[in-house]
């Protein structure tokens, strides 16, 4: 099965400032607000919406399609996501400017300061998918990006009969309603959390039972008490998977959402699909950065089954 996930592809720089910040503010004068932090450590992690999806999605031995814009600056990156085995033919890179980046400072009290440099990413509006792909994929993913370009791939889709995943993920804020409704209304998925759901149906007016009825695949991830899979007419509950420790929680939704198009692939039911996503997802909230976890499909599959009843269904992978 051919996957093409479309979306943002960037670097995380993360500081952490031992201090608190509101030790160093003056209720007064924010008006005119002049400040620096002396921090303590700076990490460059790897990340972006669609290069996390496809990261885990390789570590599960598929080789998605990774579409989307980098900067001069991808080179190391670009190593590393091609020794997972992710496709990067897609990939544009766009010369003289850096890759998105996301710089967030934290203090000892867990408040953050953050800015977001768009850089590169701004150039996947106008990147059409008849000029990224050689043909038609099986499925794509049209996660967080260019808002403009979303709603590009959008229409594309719908235009070339593309099945795809609609997975507006934090653009909701950004994306208009008409966009909003055309994309779920198209799509062939769409997966969201629940307070996205609720941006959603506030902006469209769209109702989860009608959409339900009407045998839309809706996917709604409500953090520790799992996700909701409306597909068929039918409702899926699938737990989390249990982890042995919280480290951090980003790019958690990422990986569920890999775990799940494993699952799509291998033509599993929702609910083990679901199942596969939550264990998915246990290794990256195990692990800080949202590409520093790693396994085998061996050491997934025993995993898996200490937990899930597969009825021998993942055998088919460790053929």
């Amino acid at each position: 099965m051919q996957i093409v996930i479309s979306g943002s592809i960037a670097f995380d720089y993360l500081m952490h400032f031992p201090g608190r910040f509101r030790d160093h503010l003056i209720p007064e004068k924010l008006d005119s607000i002049s400040v620096s932090f002396l921090v303590e450590s700076l990490s460059r992690e790897r990340g972006g919406s669609a290069a996390n999806i496809a990261y885990s999605l390789g570590l599960l031995c598929e080789h998605p399609i990774l579409m989307g814009t980098v900067g001069m600056d991808f080179a190391d990156y670009r190593a590393w996501l091609e020794q997972h085995g992710v496709d990067l033919s897609a990939v544009r890179e766009i010369p003289g400017v850096f890759s998105a980046s996301f710089f967030a400072n934290t203090d000892s009290e867990n408040n953050q300061i953050g800015s977001f440099y768009t850089g590169a990413m701004a150039y996947s509006n106008g990147y059409k998918m008849a000029e990224a792909l050689s043909g038609k994929p099986d499925l794509m993913v049209i996660s967080p990006n260019d808002p403009r370009a979303m709603a590009q791939l959008v229409d594309e889709c719908c235009a070339m009969a593309v099945p795809f995943m609609f997975d507006p993920s934090q653009q909701v804020i950004w994306l208009d309603a008409d966009v909003l409704q055309h994309g779920t209304e198209c799509c062939s998925i769409l997966i969201v959390n629940e307070y996205e759901w609720e941006m959603i149906a506030k902006k469209t007016g769209l109702q989860r039972d009608r959409l339900a009825s009407e045998g839309k695949t809706l996917i709604v991830t409500h953090g520790g008490e799992g996700s909701h899979i409306y597909a068929g007419g039918e409702h899926f509950h699938v737990p989390v998977f249990p982890v042995t420790t919280v480290a951090d929680p980003t790019g958690v939704g990422d990986a569920y959402r890999s775990g799940l198009l494993k699952g799509i692939a291998s033509g599993f039911d929702w609910t083990l699909c679901g199942q596969i996503g939550s264990l998915a997802a246990a290794y990256v909230l195990e692990h800080v950065g949202t590409q520093n976890h790693s396994y085998t499909l061996q050491e997934f599959v025993a995993r898996f089954r200490t937990v899930f009843d597969d009825q021998g269904a993942l055998d088919a992978w460790l053929k």
